[in-house]
């Protein structure tokens, strides 16, 4: 199996190649600059000659903030970007893998949401997601994976983030009804690779098993550490935003884990792993 990697600085994309080395699996993963997805004719620089068995696409507009007011760039790299990686998919037979959000959906279901769900984004980041994804699903060589909160090693994640304010606070708020599932870079990886091996196509839910909000996440993760900062659960409505958030989205991974057969680990199970990683490996954070 040949692959290339989009979005090759992403923590996501991180993991990905990590592993693929680690498996000794033949890869590229070319710069931002050099495979820039919103410019056709700069994939299919890379692929032509390449012609990989596989595209995985790790190159997204994530911030969510800034997505409202750099609308033209999230839509490039969201949709219109995700669009040139399918037509150029089709030319050459590729299977394309991608990855979407819990936010095309508006968080107002009371029990998990399943694939079946209609999407109804709240935020132009959660849109042009959405849109991109929709592209993906036309084309039938195709895996489309909706996640949570990715958590990865790097300075792309929540707890990177958190990390930063504790080392400058000794109180620190986190919002404790935003609610959803923390899932580990480390973990889609995994679960890619084996649905890539069953040949699996179409749109699935892959997140870690369970669900939380910001504030339990942050605390279990600050006890992991041994910080001993002061955490402050606090209603989201407390930060000042300018985007609508859905609060409570979290979403079933029943629908992969049967079509795997296996059980998805937990996110308090893997953030044991991310911890530990990152107390024998202090690097890993940046």
């Amino acid at each position: 199996m040949k692959v290339l990697i989009s979005g090759a600085s992403g923590q996501l994309a991180k993991s990905f190649i990590y592993e693929l080395n680690k498996r000794k699996i033949e890869f590229i993963a070319p710069s931002k600059e050099d495979f820039d997805i919103t410019s056709y004719y700069k994939i299919n620089k890379f692929i032509a000659p390449f012609r990989p068995d596989v595209i995985i696409n790790c190159a997204s507009y994530n911030d969510v903030e800034l997505a409202e007011k750099n609308t033209t760039q999230a839509i490039d790299i969201n949709y219109k970007g995700v669009k040139n990686l399918v037509q150029i998919s089709q030319l050459y037979n590729i299977k394309l893998v991608h990855f979407s959000t819990d936010y095309v959906f508006d968080g107002m279901k009371h029990s998990p949401y399943v694939e079946t769900d209609s999407p109804n984004p709240l935020n132009l980041y959660g849109k042009s997601k959405l849109a991109g994804e929709n592209e993906v699903m036309i084309y039938s060589n195709s895996l489309v994976f909706r996640h949570g909160w990715v958590i990865g090693y790097g300075k792309n994640s929540f707890l990177y983030k958190f990390t930063k304010w504790i080392q400058d606070e000794s109180v620190v708020k986190v919002p404790n009804d935003e609610i959803s599932v923390p899932t580990f870079t480390f973990d889609i990886v995994k679960y890619v690779l084996i649905a890539l091996d069953k040949k699996l196509t179409g749109l699935y839910h892959l997140t870690n098993s369970g669900k939380a909000s910001r504030y339990e996440l942050a605390d279990k993760y600050a006890k992991l550490m041994g910080f001993t900062n002061e955490i402050i659960p606090a209603p989201m409505a407390t930060f000042k935003t300018i985007v609508k958030r859905p609060l409570v989205i979290v979403m079933s991974n029943q629908k992969i884990s049967e079509a795997l057969g296996v059980s998805i680990p937990n996110w308090e199970d893997s953030l044991k792993i991310y911890c530990n990683a990152i107390r024998s490996n202090p690097d890993l954070r940046f």
